[in-house]
């Protein structure tokens, strides 16, 4: 059963819905065009000079939060808001040009009173250039608090609500406030937007359906969005009841980020198996063909910001601490862990793992130290709590077990952490291990090792000169995103605690030489790779997927969340009946290809057979002397032959043209061609049969097809690209081709097309002195593209005595050489409606085709 959901936009932040007054009143001064800020008070009659002023570079990045640290005054009872320089957000502007402008939008961490949000809006975009978004109390405790984080957080480290104590299911005034607080966010944001102009960058799950606002309002809009957590696989994304609403919304960016190929992987597999679109990649590039549009997938592990970094380790206080830890554990090795507190990141498991590491080789006994600094819980529930529990459990069992007077084994560091001491300890720690079991990035081993390549004034702390080798060792869980970026780190399965005690033991017992190698590569690695590059490699895609905005017509379709674009050549338009009614008039000697599935029988239809209404039709068009008419099909010509029994003067053309009848009477004529390859390719066939559950083998006189349209969309299109491969491989020296088209794979002989059929047609009526005037050629396939190519290259390539009119038209909106369009099988019925309606001699009962033009357009 489809999962319920919104269906219009205006519902989603009307009242209807939620109870909820709007965003208080635009900003009085914002930005609409790069590097002008008007004022909604100004007159219209200013002087020239005021409008003058310097088209900048702009990006406007858009997050949950804004980079902002905001604090009341004690005494003023004033706000005083500050940079947040750890900000992620903040950082990024690095790797932008120095003339680029950067406006943030976001929320703040502190709820404003509706009195002072107008002046805050003001002075937060006048002295920081953000943007804030005022959500209402209610709605930012549903949204965030609510669907982002009991929902969407869960389901995308894969945790699943299998009962009540484990997860919250799913609620749907929940997901309401969450599209009701992304609409406020795009509102903030086209106050602001120059959409021919500016770039948009949206950042994680909290804002997944924004994009479909904004390109509703906006259909040119350049937009990106880089996911920060995991994507989870197909398995776990479909059970969200939203799930296809935030995939199209995703889908309404121009490039979408991940930080690993797992996770692109997965969002690509739940497109194919929920929406049914395939990807491709070409010169390294993946893209998602959406309705005409190209959405780029980009691949990109975000970094560290090395002089942030850098400065820290060179802060005095930075190494007093480091002389502290230097002096209480001396004589022993540190091992680090830095974790939020929650139950992903595995603390538990990994002091598990070095009780067993200190059971196993108790030599290590009163030698190595776990250090254990614990971040603040970002969310607050029961299962935070259980997890808090039983990590200080396990930690107060080693300690007794194994630690003594002098001797603590492990050290549970809760308390809110300043940055130079963190700093400290990763710059002393001999190992760092991250044990998570589920995570997005995690940028500790980044900064383990920068901080262990140390600085001058760290050097001088420790007694040790510039140039003597440095060492990190690294034990990371293969399931966090900086896994694959470290390949000198020792990845571990974070569950296997057998393998995690002995991955530990081997960091700390390791050579020296190896250590610093490894420690060489990585630093190499996260220096080379730091945020600036992440944000300009980013935002350099996103320009080059933006390129062709302009190069296409575009146009909306679709309620709701539905919404999308559809973006196609400046030329390609939809065909009236009463245009092409008018030029069939005018004419005398037309030809008419009409492609069978599709077109004029619907492929949803069980029926395979025309209805009467298509086949008196059909007849009307024939009998009229001044038609060629001729059903090109990919069909057999026995089906074809049962179908249009009635049509006497039809022509058919059966299995791509490999088969050709001119009328009933007539019999019919085969291609020269050996067949002989199917001996070879039916046994290929039936082998990949056998193994693909839910695919079959369909055998036709001149070619073999393998369908996998049932089969499992990720295995069939696996076995289809490999079966592509093998057949063209041992056919290599044959008279036969294979190409793979829509959940198939066909061979078939050299030379037979749907464009050779076109061209057969109109070379006969030349060579009879009755060159067409009139051509039309309807169909919705990829073969049928041979057939508007080949009639386009005979009117160009002059072979007519005089150009006919053109009417090459594709059935739905899409990607195609023809010219026009029509939306449907039954928009195709209308249109032959109507130019039977036109045609010479009339049918007998010509009220069936009464077509009012402007009821079908």
């Amino acid at each position: 059963m489809g999962s319920r959901s919104c269906g219009n936009f205006l519902d989603l932040a009307s009242g209807d819905l939620l109870d909820i007054p709007q965003t208080p009143r635009a900003l009085p001064r914002v930005m609409t065009i790069p590097g002008i800020i008007s004022d909604s008070n100004a007159s219209g009659d200013g002087d020239s000079d005021s409008m003058s002023s310097i088209c900048r570079d702009r990006k406007i990045v858009v997050a949950n939060m804004l980079p902002l640290h905001a604090q009341r005054d004690s005494e003023t009872a004033k706000w005083c808001f500050s940079l947040d320089e750890d900000s992620l957000l903040l950082q990024l502007k690095d790797g932008f040009p120095p003339e680029t402008e950067v406006i943030y939008v976001g929320s703040l961490k502190v709820e404003i009173e509706a009195s002072e949000q107008e002046e805050i809006s003001q002075k937060l975009l006048d002295d920081f250039k953000c943007v804030p978004t005022f959500l209402p109390h209610d709605i930012q405790k549903k949204f965030y608090h609510g669907f982002c984080k009991q929902q969407l957080w869960p389901l995308f480290h894969y945790m699943l609500p299998m009962c009540p104590d484990h997860g919250d299911r799913f609620d749907r005034q929940l997901w309401l406030a969450y599209v009701h607080a992304n609409k406020i966010f795009a509102d903030k944001i086209m106050e602001i937007v120059n959409p021919e102009e500016d770039f948009i960058w949206v950042h994680d799950y909290h804002l997944m359906v924004l994009p479909t606002f904004l390109r509703k309002s906006y259909n040119r809009v350049k937009l990106g969005f880089f996911l920060h957590s995991p994507f989870p696989s197909s398995e776990i994304y479909r059970t969200l009841p939203v799930r296809d609403e935030i995939l199209k919304g995703l889908l309404n960016c121009d490039l979408i980020g991940f930080h690993t190929f797992d996770y692109a992987r997965h969002f690509l597999s739940c497109c194919s198996r929920m929406l049914g679109l395939d990807y491709e990649s070409k010169r390294g590039h993946i893209g998602l063909d959406y309705f005409g549009r190209t959405v780029y997938i980009k691949i990109l592990p975000v970094g560290i910001h090395m002089g942030r970094l850098e400065s820290v380790l060179n802060l005095p206080s930075t190494c007093g601490i480091v002389k502290e830890i230097r002096e209480r554990f001396k004589d022993k090795k540190l091992i680090l862990g830095i974790d939020d507190m929650d139950i992903f990141k595995g603390i538990s498991l990994k002091l598990l793992a070095f009780e067993q590491l200190l059971q196993q080789h108790q030599e290590l006994q009163g030698k190595v130290v776990l250090v254990q600094i614990v971040n603040p819980a970002r969310s607050v529930g029961k299962d935070v709590q259980e997890a808090k529990k039983e990590t200080y459990a396990t930690a107060k069992r080693i300690n007794e077990v194994f630690g003594c007077p002098d001797y603590e084994p492990v050290i549970l560091i809760d308390r809110p952490v300043p940055r130079y001491e963190k700093t400290a300890y990763y710059a002393m720690a001999e190992c760092c291990i991250v044990n998570a079991v589920r995570d997005g990035m995690n940028l500790v081993p980044y900064k383990y090792i920068v901080c262990r390549q140390g600085s001058s004034l760290m050097d001088e702390a420790l007694d040790v000169s510039m140039d003597s080798p440095r060492t990190s060792m690294l034990v990371v869980s293969e399931f966090i995103g900086c896994s694959p970026s470290l390949s000198g780190a020792i990845r571990v399965n974070p569950w296997d605690i057998d393998s995690v005690a002995e991955a530990i033991y081997l960091a700390i017992t390791m050579p020296y030489t190896e250590k610093q190698l490894r420690h060489e590569k990585h630093y190499h690695y996260v220096s080379s790779h730091d945020v600036a590059y992440w944000a300009r490699s980013f935002m350099q895609d996103l320009e080059r997927a933006c390129r062709d905005h302009y190069d296409k017509r575009c146009w909306g379709i679709g309620l709701g969340l539905g919404f999308r674009v559809i973006s196609l050549s400046p030329s390609f338009r939809k065909l009236r009946i009463d245009h092409i009614v008018s030029a069939y008039a005018k004419t005398s000697r037309r030809a008419i290809f009409l492609d069978y599935d599709g077109t004029i029988v619907s492929h949803s239809s069980i029926v395979r057979s025309p209805s009467p209404e298509v086949i008196v039709t059909l007849n009307t068009l024939c009998n009229d002397p001044k038609n060629t008419v001729f059903i090109v099909s990919g069909r057999g010509r026995t089906s074809l032959s049962d179908w249009l029994e009635p049509c006497e003067r039809l022509g058919l053309a059966a299995e791509h043209g490999f088969f050709i009848r001119w009328n009933r009477s007539s019999n019919w004529a085969m291609l020269p061609g050996d067949l002989e390859w199917k001996e070879i390719v039916e046994p290929i066939m039936e082998l990949y049969t056998e193994a693909t559950d839910g695919s079959y083998m369909e055998i036709k006189d001149s070619a073999l097809v393998w369908h996998h349209q049932d089969a499992d969309p990720d295995f069939g299109s696996c076995q289809a690209k490999e079966l592509l491969v093998h057949l063209e491989n041992v056919l290599a020296n044959e008279p036969a081709v294979v190409r793979r088209g829509q959940h198939i794979v066909e061979v078939k002989p050299q030379g037979v097309t749907k464009g050779l059929v076109a061209e057969k047609v109109l070379s006969s009526m030349v060579n009879d002195g009755s060159p067409p005037d009139f051509v039309m050629c309807i169909g919705d396939e990829r073969s049928d593209e041979d057939m508007f190519e080949s009639i386009l290259s005979i009117v160009s390539s002059s072979s007519l005595p005089a150009s006919p009119e053109i009417f090459a038209c594709t059935v739905g909106q899409k990607p195609s050489k023809a010219k026009y369009y029509l939306d449907d099988s039954a928009d195709v019925v209308r249109l032959l409606q109507g130019l039977a309606n036109a045609s010479s001699p009339k049918p007998r009962h010509s009220a069936i085709f009464q077509v009012t033009f402007d009821s079908v357009f």
